[in-house]
């Protein structure tokens, strides 16, 4: 993860928590602290709400009195669930948006109000779920670069919050400290997205064990069972079903998400349905609330106790659970959590600053060991920062698209790098050619745990076009998948009879290239983003 080779410009360097429904930026202060720095509202969160207005102003977390007077229609939420799918469509000023220009302006609204109190900005790393495939991954990075941002490094966001506790506990990067070992378990249940990664470490190593997770859970699924519940009553009495209007829907869904969060301090709210004239306000207790989420729970339980035990993980061998997430604030998820892992949840980081904070520390990692000075940071805190070593994991598995030997005509998933692989890791196979004579051999590139191709990412191929004349059916062709360090993909293939051969690298700039990213930076230049 911690890249030597990695190229820095001019401006400071941050970390960012591009997060499903709230962003954060941090920067490693010169006391070693990771700080948030605020945006133009005073707050350390920016909500992940982009407001398309007239005449290309661009709003981006504005206040909630500010934000109930917008039309629903222009109103984006939640992108981050879309980033990586080219089948997203939404247009404005006869531009079609895509995920990662949308993006693109949350980062540049957290980006323009930092600078304006700490000073230009070149360099930053930012977040993923750890479960972003290799699409997702690239449209988070394209997003940072049209936002005009050096993006060194994509960190995933369990590993940034572990980092962040390790860190602040003093604990990270300390030689003369002993070299005690310690696992955390990280639970990461955003507002969008869900993650659950167990992570070892000392002084002086960073390693991360297992991950596991669902980029289509999150805190949005909670509120809407709270919606439902509210209009289901609203329905029963009135006939008429406040989730058919997009404007009191969207009104509804604000309120409801206020609704959870007061529930995790009492033990009733109440929620106002107003629709056509018609009022019913409708209580709902936090146990119905409990009760109407709990295979969402489950879901995440599952996942929690599969990590653990796939990768033999006991509980007595956790030093700690930390919590990450907004949506952790739940008391069911600290309650459920408790009994899986027999450990009461840490609370000593904030869930929703703690990733931004992460990242940060890994950019100055990454910094400190790239370059040969750092202005802002004393030589003691560069020693410590360069202490630190850090080691990944594959959240996919990497395979080949083949024909089942049974039924030729029938293609799966060949896995040949499996997920939780730790990183850089490669392997070698043979597999023999299926046609006679072929013109030329497709390797079709996979990332994915199933057989079914159909379920599986499609992530690119290898060509080998130099082959000899009448290459029988059966003829052999080695390929090497290997991953590096930083999640760079690598795949050659040789066809051993003629020799001929071919690779591909598949790495996180590939799909857009300088110019497109030039094109699509100067286009929100034009936008006024506010």
């Amino acid at each position: 993860m911690s890249d030597p080779s990695a190229k820095f410009v001019e401006g400071q360097t941050v970390g960012i928590d591009l997060g499903t429904s709230y962003s954060a930026l941090s920067r490693l202060g010169e006391d070693g602290n990771p700080e948030v720095i605020n945006n133009s509202h005073d707050s350390p969160i920016t909500a992940s709400i982009v407001v398309l207005g007239e005449n290309g102003k661009i709003l981006v977390g504005p206040p909630s009195e500010v934000l109930a007077q917008q039309d629903p229609n222009r109103v984006v939420i939640a992108i981050k669930r879309e980033m990586g799918n080219p089948r997203f469509t939404l247009h404005y000023q006869e531009r079609r948006m895509t995920p990662e220009l949308i993006s693109s302006l949350i980062l540049t609204k957290l980006k323009t109000d930092a600078e304006k109190k700490i000073g230009p900005i070149g360099n930053a790393v930012i977040t993923v779920p750890y479960y972003f495939n290799e699409p997702k991954r690239a449209a988070t990075k394209y997003a940072g670069k049209i936002a005009g941002l050096n993006v060194v490094d994509i960190i995933n966001e369990p590993t940034a919050a572990t980092l962040a506790y390790a860190w602040t506990k003093g604990e990270l990067g300390r030689l003369d400290a002993p070299g005690k070992t310690k696992t955390i378990l990280v639970y990461d249940l955003g507002g969008g997205t869900f993650d659950v990664t167990v992570v070892k470490y000392t002084p002086t190593e960073f390693t991360v064990l297992a991950t596991d997770g669902d980029t289509m859970l999150g805190g949005l699924d909670w509120t809407e069972r709270v919606l439902d519940f509210a209009c289901d009553k609203f329905v029963a009495k009135y006939g008429i079903d406040p989730r058919e209007d997009v404007l009191a829907k969207y009104a509804l869904m604000r309120e409801c998400e206020s609704a959870k969060r007061e529930l995790s301090h009492w033990a009733k709210t109440k929620i106002e349905v107003k629709y056509r004239g018609q009022t019913l306000p409708v209580e709902l207790s936090r146990s119905e609330f409990e009760q109407m989420t709990l295979d969402l729970l489950q879901r995440t339980r599952d996942t929690t106790e599969f990590v653990m035990e796939n990768n033999n993980v006991s509980r007595d061998e956790l030093s700690e659970v930390l919590l990450v997430g907004g949506s952790t604030s739940i008391p069911a998820v600290v309650e459920m959590l408790e009994k899986v892992t027999g450990k009461r949840p840490s609370k000593v980081l904030n869930p929703q600053l703690a990733v931004a904070q992460g990242a940060a520390i890994h950019a100055a990692i990454i910094e400190a060991k790239a370059t040969d000075a750092h202005g802002r940071l004393s030589p003691a805190l560069l020693k410590r920062l360069r202490a630190v070593t850090t080691t990944d994991v594959n959240s996919h598995s990497l395979g080949v698209e083949i024909s089942d030997p049974k039924n030729p005509n029938l293609k799966r998933n060949h896995v040949m790098i499996p997920r939780n692989s730790r990183l850089p890791c490669g392997t070698k196979k043979q597999f023999v050619t299926t046609t006679e004579t072929p013109q030329s051999i497709v390797i079709r590139l996979l990332q994915g745990e199933v057989s079914e191709v159909s379920a599986c990412t499609y992530i690119g191929d290898v060509r080998i076009s130099q082959l000899p004349q009448a290459l029988p059916a059966g003829s052999p062709v080695e390929v090497v998948y290997s991953y590096d360090h930083r999640g760079h993909i690598t795949v050659a293939a040789k066809e051993l009879t003629g020799g001929g051969s071919a690779a591909v690298e598949i790495a996180w700039d590939g799909a857009l290239d300088s110019h497109a990213i030039e094109t699509l930076r100067q286009l929100t230049q034009q936008y006024h983003v506010e």
